[in-house]
């Protein structure tokens, strides 16, 4: 890959496990930081790249991927030989679309409806349904392990786990072994352990 690939990141933010995924996947990268917490994300320079303020959003050559799945979706894609994506043709693809388009399609609106204490839709016309089911259908999925797609670990993973963490940090999920054996079976990948530390120096600079 010649064309250069660039973060926009913020510490301890949706862009950690962007971060935790371009470790895993070995790829060249580098990081435009910026500090959130003085509305740096909300400057003219990144709202030119991404006009939500939003981070993550990473830039490849004159392509500009921003939301979070896709991104995910975008550079497992972009490194083949990582083998974080299942090919089309592979069984495991569709399973792999399924459970990426699940985390923004039903998981997160369903945990920050909760959060703010919503008044529920009629589970017949809500796009996810109703939180337990949402939530029981996934726990189904990830029961058997020890990955989301059982023995074969993916892009997936590092999604789900980044989220799993923050969520658990906030409270914001049900307490169950199941997920907790998970976020610390994927945040004990090197990747993992690297990008958090990446981060931490970051966020550590940016205190000073």
């Amino acid at each position: 890959m010649n064309q250069q690939l660039t973060l926009y990141h913020c510490p301890h933010s949706r862009s950690t496990g962007v971060l935790t995924l371009l470790e895993e996947l070995h790829a060249p990268y580098e990081l435009q930081v910026m500090n959130m917490k003085q509305g740096e994300n909300r400057e003219a320079a990144y709202l030119a790249v991404n006009p939500m303020g939003k981070v993550p959003a990473i830039r490849h050559g004159d392509a500009v991927v921003t939301e979070q799945v896709a991104i995910y979706l975008y550079l497992a894609d972009l490194f083949p030989n990582a083998k974080l994506a299942p090919p089309l043709g592979d069984p495991l693809r569709g399973p792999y679309l399924r459970w990426m388009a699940f985390y923004g399609s039903c998981f997160e609106p369903a945990v920050v409806d909760q959060w703010m204490q919503n008044k529920p839709a009629d589970k017949t016309a809500c796009h996810y349904g109703d939180f337990d089911t949402m939530f029981n259908t996934l726990i189904a999925q990830l029961s058997p392990g020890p990955y989301l797609l059982g023995e074969q670990f993916t892009a997936l993973d590092v999604l789900w786990a980044t989220a799993f963490e923050w969520m658990g940090y906030f409270e914001l999920l049900p307490k169950l072994s199941v997920i907790e054996r998970y976020v610390a079976r994927v945040n004990g990948r090197p990747s993992a352990v690297a990008a958090r530390e990446k981060d931490a120096a970051i966020a550590a600079q940016q205190a000073a």
